[in-house]
């Protein structure tokens, strides 16, 4: 008779207790502070691609490419100027291989929720858009956040690709470290992968009267450790005035990655509830199980008795295949994620129909097109496969290329290959090529603004591609028909068909045929076509040309450069600005590549952080001239085969 209410009472009790989880995970006591051992039925605000399990994970990203997630607490809380919080999270990082991972994630305080809706995917996280984040101007409402990075990007000098940082209203960290935690017992370094599939638990405290921050992170059930993984000094007082959200943002890039939270607990002026470990969601299983010994006899038999059996099925359909039939050798294994199948690519562009057709050259046809997942537009490149030697080599550059990250480089997305034709995909961008804005009379003419930032955006992916990046990539394909306008009208150099690649250091010790000086010269001449409005070399029908080098040196040695200038520029132009640019157009296109700068040196006297060195009209003398029309002819035959020609109509994303 005893046993009932002795059940009773202790039902009662566990009640009780997860009411009180309850109402701690929905503001407890004043709303200052949370605990979420899971999100089933949590009350959370999700965009994005996140979203939360049958299990009770919170998936910020689920396995798409170039995508962003977010979750908030659904409520802002009290982080005026001069308030504490401290938080703890349990996460997990599912990568797509074992050692190579798309973007991280990132915790974050942020004054407004609607911050984050023109925030980009892929190395921006989903927090900041190009401008914000690359400049490191303040974005419209301010953003704290702590990243958990799985990538290396040059442009925000990040660390490596196993990092986390404190950001302030950039992606260019105020401080970073390794990912890791130090040893309590030792007091030595242990390194934490954070792509390995494994479950993390991250602590962030924020100290509002010394304005300190300080991380630590540990393998999930192992205690927070003493020493902090990373400490810095940050005043949140223009990020958080009052009222500010909190919670987590993810993105993915060419290659998807899931991002998982398994648990959070967030106070404010107090330490964070402890999670209870036990009661976390599982997470899903790391890796296949390996296949028994038995399988891998039994399926070989297997298959080649299903193989036997619709062999005749196989012949029948082996006509309507050849339509989408692909060439796959076995080294392109490991270059997998950059692939595209055709029948995807046919697709999209509607069978590669005219009515898709941005323009066509020398180099071949470009195509619009549409994906269906990811639902993205793209531009496709058709050429012809026997016009390249060491096919092998050219993949494994294109997987290369297809890593570049900068505002004004055309994103290479990978590729896809068939008999006697390899197809390039690339972002699509909307305006199109920018020499149609320079000789096609129905666009509206560009302002010498315009032009003089367009100017300075293509330096600096040329800057990115020379010094920036991990290696050296040579473009040898400069021009305006290769200069592509986003639609913000910022240029982005595309085409990497006949880019180079070396190790840094490596040009300057060989003979290679290309070099950074190559490129430099090519943009002297993109220089002075720009602003004058005239191809670098023109042919007329009786087989004589003109070479608008020769005309700017003419002019400047008479003292009237500013004649040279494009008269259909709107609005007329600075002369300060044009001299500077057509002086740095004939210094780049110098006959002696010591003489030419480099892409920095030219990037500095753009930005006035440099002054031009002080050329006279006589600098080129008839020597000179004569070696640089030698040179333009040696080094310009794309101009005149596609650009003097007119022979690539429209590349719009004509890459």
């Amino acid at each position: 008779m005893l046993r009932e209410p002795f059940h009773c009472f202790t039902l009662l009790l566990l009640l009780l207790a997860a009411a009180d989880r309850c109402a701690a995970a929905t503001g407890g006591s004043g709303g200052l502070q949370f605990a979420y051992d899971g999100f089933s039925g949590a009350n959370l605000t999700l965009d994005g691609a996140a979203t939360v399990t049958a299990s009770g994970l919170l998936m910020l990203t689920n396995g798409s490419i170039q995508m962003k997630g977010h979750a908030f607490h659904p409520s802002p809380l009290p982080l005026r100027a001069a308030r504490s919080f401290s938080t703890t999270f349990v996460f997990a990082i599912f990568g797509q291989y074992a050692d190579f991972s798309s973007h991280g994630l990132a915790f974050f305080v942020s004054a407004s929720a609607d911050a984050f809706a023109a925030a980009l995917p892929g190395q921006f996280l989903g927090l900041f858009n190009g401008t914000g984040a690359t400049t490191g101007n303040r974005s419209a409402a301010g953003v704290f956040a702590v990243e958990f990075d799985t990538l290396f990007n040059a442009e925000f000098h990040d660390l490596n690709s196993n990092h986390v940082g404190v950001d302030v209203n950039s992606l260019t960290s105020v401080k970073a470290a390794d990912a890791g935690y130090y040893d309590d017992v030792t007091g030595q370094f242990r390194n934490l992968t954070m792509i390995s599939r494994k479950p993390m638990q991250a602590w962030v405290d924020y100290d509002g009267g010394s304005t300190e921050v300080t991380v630590a992170m540990a393998p999930l059930g192992t205690a927070r450790p003493k020493k902090p993984l990373l400490r810095t000094n940050v005043d949140l007082s223009d990020v958080a005035t009052g009222a500010a959200h909190v919670g987590f943002a993810s993105a993915t890039g060419i290659l998807f990655s899931r991002h998982f939270v398994l648990g959070w607990s967030f106070a404010v002026d107090g330490p964070a509830p402890p999670l209870n470990i036990s009661s976390l969601p599982p997470l899903p299983r790391a890796w296949p199980k390996p296949r028994s010994k038995v399988l891998e006899i039994v399926l070989p038999i297997a298959s080649a008795a299903l193989v036997a059996a619709v062999a005749m099925a196989v012949y029948a359909m082996a006509r309507r295949r050849l339509r989408y039939a692909e060439l796959r050798e076995e080294w392109e294994t490991a270059f997998g994620p950059h692939r595209f199948s055709y029948k995807d690519l046919f697709h999209a562009t509607k069978g590669f129909s005219d009515k898709n057709l941005l323009g066509t050259g020398g180099f071949g046809s470009v195509y619009r097109g549409v994906l269906r997942k990811p639902d993205m537009e793209v531009a496709v490149k058709r050429v012809s496969h026997e016009s390249r030697q060491g096919m092998k080599e050219f993949v494994a550059e294109v997987a290369s290329i297809g890593r570049l990250r900068h505002r004004n480089l055309v994103q290479l997305l990978g590729y896809c290959r068939r008999k006697g034709e390899l197809l390039l995909v690339y972002d699509y961008m909307p305006k199109g090529s920018l020499d149609k804005y320079l000789y096609d009379g129905s666009k509206h003419p560009l302002s010498w603004p315009q032009r003089f930032h367009i100017i300075r955006g293509v330096a600096s992916g040329l800057l990115y591609l020379h010094e920036d990046w991990e290696h050296v990539v040579i473009h040898r394909d400069v021009k305006a028909s290769n200069v592509l306008l986003d639609g913000e009208m910022n240029g982005r150099l595309g085409d990497f068909g006949l880019a180079r690649l070396y190790d840094h250091g490596a040009v300057a010790q060989t003979t290679h045929v290309a070099t950074p000086s190559t490129d430099v010269f090519a943009f002297g001449a993109f220089l002075l076509e720009v602003t004058c409005g005239r191809r670098p070399i023109v042919q007329d029908e009786h087989g004589n040309r003109a070479v608008l080098v020769d005309r700017v040196t003419e002019q400047w040695s008479k003292g009237a450069l500013v004649n040279v200038v494009d008269a259909r520029i709107p609005s007329g132009f600075d002369p300060d600005e044009v001299s500077l640019v057509l002086k740095l157009g004939l210094l780049c296109s110098h006959p002696l590549p010591n003489a030419r700068p480099t892409m920095r040196q030219v990037a500095q006297y753009l930005d006035g952080d440099m002054a031009l060195p002080d050329l006279s009209p006589t600098y080129l003398s008839f020597t000179s001239l004569e070696r640089m029309y030698k040179e333009f002819n040696r080094n310009s035959i794309s101009y005149i085969s596609s650009a003097s020609m007119g022979a690539i109509s429209d590349i719009s994303g004509g890459r």
